[in-house]
């Protein structure tokens, strides 16, 4: 089979969550167990770092992996979602995982794993795992897929634990309180090895189950939030990466005590992965820029909080006129997400769109939201044509705005508008 054949296969061998939402969700860790035991388990022949919470995890990981490969280690990198490519999701010193390798992988282990119908997210994991072995890395960085107590990555013992910040998502697996949310991320706290937390935001029933679950399990907690470190220059350009990359400085703290990392882990090493985050590591959407005259830039953030970032941001840039083009998929609050954009309504205009994936809003769904408050919108079938529209009208000090959803910017980064 070919590598497109075979990429077909997975998503209807075994659903992703970006196509069919949560049919894809499969709880407790059975099924892992089973894939990790007929593959010897590989994740035990390097070790590892554990990233886990709402926003922010993708940047966290990546830019560990880029300090950890400036150090000199070889470094797995594990991350989900894909922007374009499936093999961006497994990576060695930045470098994607082949086309043949994925080929390989389902050829000889589909007559295994078939009968245990793995969710696309599990089988993903395993191959993952198995290639980062097979490579003889030093250690890879994995981050969570979902929540984390029943995430398929958590059958790792690691050097060391992040959780990035808590917030509303996915709550029909992970509870409808923060509090509950924190409890499930909490999940990958393993006894006896430490944990940085990065935000709580000043949510005091958020940072005690933190609290008491790495006390119960002795582990040494540290929240970087509490804790002042200087201002570093960093290639991700995000005002929301202030809170990142502080959780990125505790974290290499918290490393640098543990004999594996302490004499690698220099201050040129950080200061070189930090400035080279996407060039290492082949990280993309996240206040990307892809143009100027007018600049475009698309960022991948897609619940209320990363939204709400944005948003931010968004209202800081001096320019003539913002143009927005937005997109969601039918599981986030897209009236928080219109309360938000509808905050820079003044000096706007806006595009809705929709992604290319099963589980799309349609745009017009969010045009007519604002079409019923008097607030001009249009909709686009795609984000191509959404975008097209946007470059043709603004003028050269124009600020183009793409986002709203990882599908969103995904279409977006494989039209090359």
């Amino acid at each position: 089979m070919s590598y497109s054949a075979i990429i077909q296969y997975l998503y209807q061998a075994a659903p992703a969550f970006s196509s069919v939402g949560a049919g894809a969700y499969k709880e407790g860790l059975s099924t892992t167990m089973a894939l990790d035991i007929h593959f010897g388990h590989p994740h035990q022949h390097f070790r590892t770092i554990h990233v886990a919470g709402t926003n922010g995890k993708g940047s966290v990981s990546s830019t560990l992996a880029a300090i950890l490969q400036s150090a000199g280690l070889k470094v797995g990198l594990y991350t989900s979602p894909h922007l374009v490519d499936f093999r961006e999701r497994i990576r060695v010193n930045g470098e994607m995982i082949s086309e043949q390798r994925v080929i390989d992988f389902v050829e000889q282990e589909r007559a295994f794993f078939e009968p245990l119908h793995p969710s696309f997210f599990e089988l993903t994991t395993a191959l993952a795992f198995q290639y980062f072995a097979e490579q003889k890395v030093d250690v890879a960085v994995v981050e969570v897929g979902l929540g984390g107590r029943l995430d398929c990555t958590n059958i790792i013992r690691p050097d060391l634990c992040v959780i990035t910040n808590i917030s509303f998502d996915h709550q029909q697996f992970l509870g409808d309180t923060l509090p509950l949310i924190a409890g499930e991320k909490a999940g990958i706290i393993k006894t006896g090895v430490p944990v940085v937390i990065g935000e709580t935001n000043g949510h005091a029933d958020v940072r005690e189950v933190f609290a008491r679950t790495a006390k119960a399990r002795g582990s040494i907690i540290r929240f970087a939030d509490e804790e002042a470190f200087p201002a570093v220059e960093c290639e991700l350009k995000g005002d929301y990466q202030r809170a990142n990359m502080q959780t990125v400085q505790c974290a290499l703290d918290e490393l640098r005590k543990q004999r594996t990392y302490r004499d690698l882990l220099t201050d040129e090493a950080i200061a070189y992965g930090f400035a080279h985050v996407c060039e290492l590591t082949g990280l993309q959407g996240r206040w990307q820029q892809l143009r100027e005259r007018p600049t475009l830039v698309c960022d991948a953030g897609h619940n209320a909080a990363g939204i709400a970032y944005i948003v931010r941001q968004l209202a800081s840039q001096p320019n003539t006129h913002l143009r927005i083009v937005f997109g969601m998929v039918d599981d986030k609050d897209y009236m928080f997400a219109l309360a938000e954009l509808g905050k820079l309504q003044a000096r706007a205009t806006y595009y809705f769109t929709q992604p290319s994936c099963k589980r799309a809003l349609p745009a017009e769904t969010l045009a007519a939201a604002y079409q019923a408050k008097a607030i001009p919108a249009r909709s686009f079938s795609t984000v191509q044509a959404a975008v097209q529209a946007a470059v043709a009208e603004a003028s050269p000090d124009d600020f183009i705005f793409v986002g709203g959803s990882c599908y969103v910017v995904a279409d977006l980064l494989s039209a090359k508008v």
